[in-house]
């Protein structure tokens, strides 16, 4: 792996590109970068990052859903469109077929390309009780015969929590020490380095759209930013690539419950972040992309093209 190129995909839940104003909690929100995003402007991406903008929406009538979106994401299949729908949630059986045939990780682990790995943490439990329905992510990993991580794994820095400061495993009675957000990023970091492929999902961010919580959003959104831009200056992108994406938006307009129509961002940092920013156009093109550049290698010296930043209205 030392020589090798790796690839992270980054999945925020709940995080749109939306407009200035008092509804958007990154709107004056100091240390928020990069995840401040707002629709008509340049991004402020750290370390040379590139943004392509995202349509969520797939061409389903309706506000884009959780399980039908990370369905798209993990699968390059268009979820709602093969189902008929936005399915919020978890995945139904159909998806769940979907995600059985076509998830990143079988179609990587088809390839031959190792080794690959979810970098979230499982408590024991999950498997003690197994819930009925379980998250796209979980689907994905499992259609793969990957081994999930454990607390013990966290502990052991092989892991991370969807709560990367460990705070939620303590309240839940888990023997775990806090981590800073740049002690999480270095983590995270090596998990990246040690694998071709790494899948981080966070979620707090979409629980805190739903919430219409501004408070918790100004609470959040710093600590993400610091744990994100840790990673990235933790990593050497001269060989690592970062996929930071999402399902829908949410978060970027405390005004409603709802999900948004919003379109998402798709930043890329990294060894062939022009090569990927040029091909992602929707949820679809991320897993097909990612896929591609991990399997057949993509020379990007010398290449040109910016992501194109206007925004056309949703």
């Amino acid at each position: 792996m030392e020589n090798d190129p790796s690839l992270l995909l980054f999945f925020i839940d709940g995080l749109g590109i939306g407009t200035r104003g008092a509804h958007n909690p990154f709107d004056g929100l100091k240390g928020a970068a990069p995840l401040a995003l707002f629709q008509g402007e340049p991004p402020d991406l750290p370390c040379d990052g590139r943004l392509a903008i995202t349509d969520a929406c797939l061409g389903v009538e309706g506000r884009p859903q959780s399980a039908s979106g990370q369905t798209t994401i993990l699968t390059g299949v268009n979820a709602p469109a093969a189902i008929g729908s936005h399915k919020q949630g978890f995945p139904n059986q159909p998806l769940l077929e979907i995600i059985r045939q076509h998830s990143i990780f079988v179609q990587l682990k088809r390839a031959g390309v190792n080794p690959i790995t979810f970098a979230n943490t499982y408590t024991e439990q999950f498997f003690a009780r197994r819930p009925r329905w379980v998250s796209a992510t979980t689907a994905a990993v499992e259609a793969a015969g990957l081994r999930f991580n454990v607390v013990d794994d966290l502990r052991a820095g092989r892991a991370v929590y969807q709560d990367f400061t460990n705070e939620m495993l303590i309240e839940r009675g888990e023997e775990v020490g806090m981590r800073t957000p740049e002690q999480a990023g270095e983590v995270l970091a090596r998990i990246v380095a040690a694998n071709r492929f790494t899948l981080y999902e966070y979620f707090i961010t979409d629980k805190i759209g739903h919430a219409q919580d501004p408070e918790a959003a100004r609470r959040v959104l710093p600590m993400l930013a610091r744990f994100i831009r840790t990673l990235l200056t933790t990593l050497d992108l001269q060989s690592a690539t970062v996929v930071l994406t999402s399902d829908h938006g949410n978060i970027e307009d405390l005004s409603v419950r709802n999900h948004t129509l919003n379109p998402v961002p798709t930043i890329v940092w990294g060894r062939d972040r022009e090569h990927i920013v040029s091909r992602i156009r929707s949820l679809t093109d991320i897993t097909p992309t990612i896929v591609d550049v991990i399997t057949k290698g993509t020379a990007t010296d010398g290449e040109s093209g910016e992501a194109d930043f206007a925004l056309a209205s949703s």
